[in-house]
């Protein structure tokens, strides 16, 4: 019997990986919108790539992600694309899983919403690669508030939202406590310490599984002596009797039950609700709910096919992050996610591939910032401010040249640009200095550059090194046979660039 191996999801493509290029942001300003002062992103392009340029700026540092994917229903919607082969989908998810749980802080929490057709194959998915011991809870929204008469099979009126933890450090909030629940408590008696509801004193097991909780109860009101029955009390002797010294057992409105109830007051309770994996229309909204939003946002004709209603982000946002945390939508649609984590006062990134991230995304967070009264807005008190900015994915820095069949520096780059994508490629931060355009570490630089490089041009460049430090050195022309001293390393664009990752215009 084969003893080896692990447990796993396998399908056609899995381990045929690439390493895409990490392209560099371009900031569109005649399309940022509201205050400049403001860490919130809005992303045009292909996400696989966009998550890969925020690799650098962004690892560890994201406290909840929530995406919404394609479903892979096999029905086509007007903003993408949502029928594509099974195991194109799972590579699509897995790439962006794996990037997006580096991009979590340690703290942070991933929340997905997805559909029964995927469900199974996402969570062992995601169990592979965020870890079952990271697996929290599977929640079940109640997406439509009535079944379809005409429906011939079993109605669907739910889907799931899979919530991953990035490690044990990840604690969810309390939800805040409804008027329902807190119309649960009372004071009949006009108790000083203020309204309290009644707890079952009987345990769930009986007198023979657990003799110690056996003991005689004297009801004060009318002297009797009560007895245990089949089942025994919920509290040893020595707790009842310190609920019968702080008074607080219930014996009814008249004081002649024949079985107490303890007083839970609400002081002392905690002041939030736990929360819990069914999310009904009534708490979180329904689908009808999300296009009516829609429709008022983007009129009828412009409508999003598939929106989630706001309540139901707000209530995702309220567990899993606090004021000024920073929220990540990868799959951003319509602007849901990050309208709902601007008006809940949280930082946010979001980036969607298609036409709609000019149509829908950045039209709907205008009108967030200029105040618009949908959605949460009135519930949480949200009266406009803030603002974004709006980035473009550069091109690939790499292209075929126009005759020769050989890649080139795209033409379109500026020098900075240059400067700015190898350095990402390579994994320095960008901080142009002097003679050095950016650094990986305290002890180790990078120089780019389209002069000669030669002995002289190399010593010029790393005067200012000590002995400790060394230098990387980019360049389009370099002088043959070169002696290079042990902390300098020389590469030659395009040639060295095309060994580090694969140089395409968009993958989808």
């Amino acid at each position: 019997m084969q003893k080896s191996g692990k447990l796993e999801l396998t399908w056609v493509g899995k381990y045929e990986k690439k390493h895409i290029e990490p392209r560099i942001l371009v900031e569109d300003k005649a399309k940022s919108y509201g205050e400049s002062d403001t860490d919130n992103l809005l992303i045009r392009g292909d996400n696989l790539i966009a998550l890969q340029a925020l690799l650098q700026d962004y690892t560890g540092q994201i406290k909840c992600i929530y995406i919404d994917p394609p479903y892979n229903t096999g029905s086509a919607f007007e903003q993408y694309d949502d029928n594509v082969e099974h195991s194109i989908w799972l590579s699509l998810m897995q790439e962006r899983l794996y990037i997006l749980k580096e991009l979590l802080a340690n703290d942070g929490s991933i929340w997905i919403s997805i559909d029964a057709d995927e469900f199974a194959y996402l969570k062992v998915l995601c169990d592979e690669i965020f870890g079952r011991k990271n697996y929290k809870t599977t929640i079940s929204w109640q997406r439509k508030y009535s079944v379809s008469n005409n429906f011939k099979g079993i109605a669907t009126i739910s889907e799931y939202i899979l919530v991953y933890a990035k490690s044990e450090q990840f604690k969810p909030n309390l939800l805040p406590r409804t008027a329902e629940s807190i119309a649960r408590y009372a004071n009949p008696d006009n108790d000083p310490r203020g309204p309290w509801k009644p707890v079952d004193y009987l345990n769930q097991a009986t007198t023979k599984q657990r003799p110690n909780l056996c003991y005689d109860i004297i009801n004060p009101n009318t002297g009797e002596v009560i007895k245990n029955g089949v089942k025994a009390w919920k509290y040893e002797r020595s707790t009842h009797e310190a609920h019968v010294k702080e008074n607080r057992l219930w014996w009814g409105a008249d004081g002649k039950n024949s079985v107490p109830a303890l007083k839970l007051f609400l002081s002392e309770v905690r002041q939030g609700m736990t929360p819990h994996n069914w999310w009904t229309h009534e708490d979180v909204g329904h689908t009808d709910e999300a296009k009516k939003e829609s429709i008022i946002l983007f009129g009828r004709d412009e409508a999003f096919a598939t929106p989630k209603p706001e309540r139901l982000i707000q209530r995702v946002l309220t567990i899993a992050t606090n004021p000024g945390d920073i929220v990540l939508d990868s799959f951003l649609g319509s602007g849901t996610t990050t309208a709902v984590a601007h008006k809940m006062e949280r930082k946010w990134i979001g980036i969607e591939l298609g036409e709609h991230a000019y149509t829908h995304c950045k039209v709907r967070m205008d009108k967030v910032i200029d105040g618009e009264q949908g959605g949460i807005s009135k519930a949480v008190d949200w009266h406009g401010g803030g603002g974004y900015h709006f980035y473009e994915l550069a091109e690939s820095l790499l292209v075929h040249h126009p005759v020769l069949p050989i890649m080139q520096v795209n033409p379109r780059y500026t020098f900075e640009m240059l400067c700015e994508a190898i350095c990402k490629i390579e994994g320095f931060k960008y901080t142009p200095n002097g003679a050095f355009h950016g650094y990986s570490s305290e002890k180790r630089f990078i120089h780019i550059t389209k002069e000669f490089i030669n002995a002289e041009y190399i010593k010029s460049v790393s005067a200012t090194l000590s002995d400790d430090q060394s230098l990387l050195i980019y360049g389009t022309k370099i002088q043959s046979d070169l002696y290079l001293p042990e902390n300098i390393e020389v590469k030659k664009i395009p040639k060295d660039l095309l060994q580090k990752c694969s140089f395409e215009s968009e993958v989808r």
